[in-house]
C-alpha cells in the first residue's frame, strides 16, 4: 500500500505493522513517545520560574512574565505546526523534524544551567551571565517551537493507524493518549524538583538545574528515538492540504469583498460571510458560519488561562515562603504543582460518574456553557484562596528597611549586662552575650550610641535601606563593629547562618557537608545557606572541639553568638546563643491545597467541557481550526498575566490576586450573557442540508443536461431525416 492511500480503505492490517490485542503495533511507540515528550516539558516547565529566580537572579515579576511569555509561545506554534503538517511536509516528518528541534532547544538549557562554565573565580556564582541568558532563551525558543508544533500532530497521527474496524481501539487508544499526558506531568514535577534541590557542580556546589533539565533533554531523545524505531510500522499519509488557509483566504474574501462593496446601493447580505459565495462553495461558508459561532464565544475564554497557568509562576513563588515539612515528606515549592495532575485524575471520574449526574437528576439542564461559567467561578474563588494564603504569609514576612531608612540591632558581646541608650527610644537592657530581639528603625544616617553606666557614647554612620547589627565588645573602649545583615529571605527556603565569635582566640566552624572557615577574635564569619533539618557545627580551637547541632526550618536566618565563658566540652553547646534574624516560614503549604483544589475544579469543569463544546459544534472537516482557535485562547491568556505583571507593578501580591479573582468574575458574568443567546446546533444535520441541496441541484442539472442532449439528439435527427428526403427528390 502506498503513503498516500487513504486509511479509511486500507487492508485489515496496515503496512508491516503487527496488530497485539486488536491494536497496531506502531500505537505503542507514538504511546511511549508521548509519555516522554510530557515529562522532558512538564519537567522543565515545573522548576524554570525558580531557576529565573535563583540562577538568572531576575525578579518575580520579571521571573513571571518570561515564563508566560514562553507557555504563550508554546501555545501559538500548533498553529504553525498544523499548517507544515498538512500543506507540506505531513505529520510523520512534522514530528521528526520538530523533536529534534526540541530536543536540541531542551539540552540547550541544560547547558545553560551549568554555572561551572563561566564561573572563573569559583565562588559558585556565575562571571558571565550574558551566556546563560542567550543560551536559555534560544534554548525556550527552540523548545516552544517544538512543542507546540508537534502537539496537533502526535495524537492526529496515532489515531491515523486505526482502521475502521478499530473505532473500539481508537477510542481506547485517545484514552491511553491523555493518560499519558498526566502521568508524564505527574512524575516530572514529583522528580525534576528533588534533581533540582540537589548540590551539583566541578569547583563549587549550587542547586544542580543542569540536572533538572539534564534529564527532560535526556527524555526527549528517548522519545524521539522511540518514534524513529516504529517508523517502517507507521502509515503515513501525504500532505492534502491545510483547511485553516482555506478558512482564512475564504474569510479574507469575504471582507475584502464586503468594503468594495459597501456603497448602499449595493444589497445587504444575511451574513457578512455571504460575500464569498461568488468564488467559494455554500457548504464551505455555511461551516465557517458554524465556526465563527463558537469563536465568537472564545472572546472572554483567556481570562481564565491567565489565572489557571499561574500555577507555574506567582503560586510556586509563594511557596518558596512556606513551609514544606510534611512529617515523612519534605515538599519542595516547586512540587507543590504535582497536586494539579493528581486532582485531575481524582476530579474527572468523579465529576463523569457522581456530579453530572446527579444534577441532572435534580432536573438541573447542566449545559457545557454552564459548566464553563462555573469552571470560570472556581477558578476566581482559587485566586481568593490564594489572596487569603498570601496574606497570611505576609503578616510572617519581616518588614525591611525602605531606601530612606536603616535597621540596626544590638549583640552584646560582653559577660556583663549593659544599658542602652539610642535616639528616639526608651534606653533597655541587653544581657550578656544576647541580641536585641528586633531590628530598630532609623531615618537618621548616623546616631548617637550609649552604652553602659557610666555611658560611653559613640556616632555610629548606618547604611540606608541596609540591616546592620553593632557588635558591643567587653571593654566599651574597644572598636565596635558593624555587621551586614540580610535584607531579603534566603532563597529557595534555605537558611543563612553566620557565628559571631566573643573568644579571645581564634576558631574553626565546620559542618560534615561544608567548612565555614576561621573566624577571628571579636569577628564574624559570612553567611553560609543551609537546607531544613538537622545540622551539626563542629567549633574547634587547636585540640579542642565541641559539637553544636541545630534544627532548621525554611527560609530562617540566625547569627549564633560564642560567648568568651565558653568551655570546651559535651555541654558546650549551652553556652552558645542564637539570635533570630529573619524568622523560618511559618505558614504551612497544606494551605495551598483549597487553591489548587478549586483551580483543577475549574480546570476540569472548563477545559475539558470546552474541548467536548467545541468538538460537538464544529464541522467534521474543521475540528482542527476550533482545536487551533482554543490553544490560541491560552497563549492570549498567558500574554495578559505578562503585561499585568510589568505594567500594574502592584506592591501587595495578595492584591495582584484578587485583581485577577475580580478580572475573571466580571468576564464569567460577560461569558454567561453570551452564552445565555447562545443556540446549539447539530453540525452534521447543517451540512446534510446542503449536500441534499446540492445532490438535487446536482439531480436537477444532470437531468436538464440529459433533456438537453435529447433536444439536441432529436434535432440532429430531424435534419437528417429533412436532408435524406432532399437527397431523394434530387435523385429523383
Amino acid at each position: 500500500m502506498t503513503d498516500n492511500e487513504d486509511p479509511r480503505k486500507r487492508k485489515k492490517n496496515k503496512g508491516t505493522s503487527k496488530e497485539v490485542c486488536g491494536y497496531p503495533l506502531s500505537i505503542f511507540f507514538i504511546v511511549v513517545n508521548e509519555f516522554c515528550e510530557r515529562f522532558s516539558y512538564y519537567g522543565m516547565r515545573a522548576v524554570l520560574v525558580l531557576y529565573f529566580k535563583y540562577f538568572l537572579r531576575w525578579d518575580d515579576d520579571l521571573a513571571t512574565s518570561i515564563y508566560h511569555t514562553f507557555v504563550a509561545l508554546c501555545y501559538l506554534t500548533p498553529i504553525l505546526g498544523a499548517i507544515v503538517a498538512d500543506s507540506w511536509l505531513g505529520k510523520f516528518k512534522t514530528i521528526i523534524y520538530l523533536s529534534i528541534v526540541y530536543a536540541i532547544g531542551q539540552v540547550a538549557m541544560a547547558v545553560s544551567a551549568i554555572h561551572d562554565i563561566t564561573d572563573t573565580d569559583r565562588d559558585g556564582t556565575p562571571d558571565n551571565m550574558t551566556f546563560h541568558v542567550v543560551m536559555s532563551m534560544v534554548g525556550l525558543l527552540l523548545i516552544a517551537l517544538g512543542t507546540g508544533g508537534i502537539k496537533p500532530c502526535v495524537a492526529a497521527f496515532g489515531g491515523d493507524q486505526f482502521g475502521d474496524h478499530q473505532e473500539r481501539q481508537r477510542r481506547t487508544f485517545f484514552s491511553v493518549f491523555y493518560l499519558c499526558i498526566n502521568g508524564g506531568s505527574l512524575l516530572s514535577t514529583i522528580i525534576t524538583p528533588i534533581l533540582r534541590a540537589q548540590e551539583c557542580g566541578i569547583y563549587s556546589q549550587q542547586k544542580c538545574y543542569s540536572l533538572a533539565f539534564g534529564v527532560p533533554a535526556a527524555l526527549m531523545l528517548v522519545a524521539l528515538v522511540v518514534f524513529i524505531v516504529g517508523s517502517g510500522m507507521y502509515y503515513k499519509a501525504e500532505p492534502q492540504g491545510n483547511i485553516m488557509l482555506d478558512v482564512c483566504k475564504c474569510i479574507g474574501f469575504a471582507i475584502k469583498n464586503r468594503y468594495r462593496h459597501r456603497s448602499k446601493q449595493y444589497p445587504k447580505k444575511e451574513h457578512w460571510m455571504d460575500w464569498s459565495e461568488e468564488k467559494y462553495d455554500k457548504l464551505l461558508i455555511a461551516q465557517i458560519k458554524m465556526v465563527l459561532k463558537v469563536l465568537f464565544l472564545y472572546i472572554p475564554l483567556p481570562m481564565f488561562w491567565t489565572l489557571f497557568d499561574q500555577k507555574g509562576s506567582r503560586w510556586t513563588l509563594q511557596a518558596t515562603n512556606m513551609d514544606g515539612n510534611f512529617g515523612a515528606l519534605i515538599i519542595q515549592p516547586d512540587q507543590m504543582q504535582t497536586v494539579n495532575p493528581i486532582l485531575i485524575l481524582t476530579l474527572v471520574p468523579i465529576m463523569d460518574s457522581l456530579i453530572y449526574p446527579l444534577i441532572q437528576k435534580c432536573g438541573l439542564n447542566f449545559t457545557p456553557l454552564r459548566r464553563m461559567t462555573v469552571g470560570m467561578l472556581l477558578a476566581a474563588i482559587a485566586f481568593v484562596c490564594a489572596a487569603l494564603v498570601q496574606i497570611q504569609i505576609d503578616t510572617t514576612l519581616p518588614t525591611f528597611p525602605s531606601a530612606s531608612q536603616s535597621q540596626m540591632k544590638l549583640l552584646n558581646m560582653g559577660s556583663n549586662q549593659v544599658q542602652i541608650n539610642l535616639p528616639g527610644n526608651d534606653a533597655f537592657e541587653l544581657p550578656a552575650a544576647k541580641a536585641s530581639d528586633e531590628f530598630l528603625t532609623f531615618n537618621e544616617e548616623t546616631i548617637s550610641v550609649s552604652i553602659g553606666n557610666p555611658p560611653v557614647t559613640k556616632p555610629i554612620t548606618l547604611a540606608k535601606e541596609k540591616r546592620q547589627t553593632l557588635l558591643i565588645p567587653s571593654n566599651l573602649n574597644e572598636e565596635w563593629l558593624l555587621t551586614q545583615d540580610l535584607t531579603s529571605k534566603p532563597q529557595e527556603g534555605n537558611n543563612a547562618i553566620r557565628f559571631v565569635n566573643g573568644m579571645k582566640k581564634t576558631v574553626n566552624i565546620s559542618t560534615p557537608a561544608a567548612n565555614l572557615g576561621l573566624i577571628g577574635s571579636s569577628s564574624y564569619s559570612n553567611y553560609s545557606l543551609f537546607t531544613n533539618g538537622k545540622t551539626v557545627f563542629t567549633i574547634r580551637s587547636g585540640s579542642q572541639a565541641c559539637d553544636f547541632s541545630r534544627d532548621f526550618g525554611f527560609g530562617s536566618s540566625y547569627t549564633f553568638f560564642i560567648p568568651s565563658t565558653l568551655v570546651f566540652g559535651e555541654s558546650c553547646h549551652q553556652s552558645i546563643t542564637a539570635a533570630e534574624d529573619i524568622k523560618p516560614n511559618s505558614v504551612h503549604m497544606a494551605l495551598q491545597i483549597p487553591q489548587y483544589f478549586f483551580i483543577t475544579a475549574g480546570e476540569v469543569m472548563f477545559s475539558v467541557t470546552g474541548l467536548e463544546f467545541s468538538y460537538s459544534q464544529a464541522p467534521s472537516n474543521m475540528k482542527a481550526v476550533l482545536q487551533a482557535g482554543w490553544l490560541f485562547t491560552v497563549a492570549i491568556g498567558n500574554f495578559i498575566v505578562l503585561i499585568v505583571a510589568e505594567l500594574a507593578k502592584i506592591p501587595k501580591q495578595w492584591a495582584e490576586y484578587l485583581l485577577f479573582a475580580c478580572l475573571l468574575l466580571a468576564v464569567c458574568v460577560i461569558f454567561s450573557f453570551m452564552a445565555y443567546f447562545y443556540t446549539y446546533i447539530d453540525p452534521m444535520e447543517i451540512e446534510a442540508q446542503f449536500k441534499k441541496k446540492d445532490d438535487e441541484d446536482e439531480k436537477d442539472l444532470k437531468n436538464k443536461k440529459e433533456e438537453l442532449e435529447f433536444e439536441m439528439n432529436k434535432k440532429d435527427w430531424t435534419k437528417s431525416q429533412d436532408g435524406d428526403e432532399k437527397d431523394v427528390q434530387t435523385r429523383i
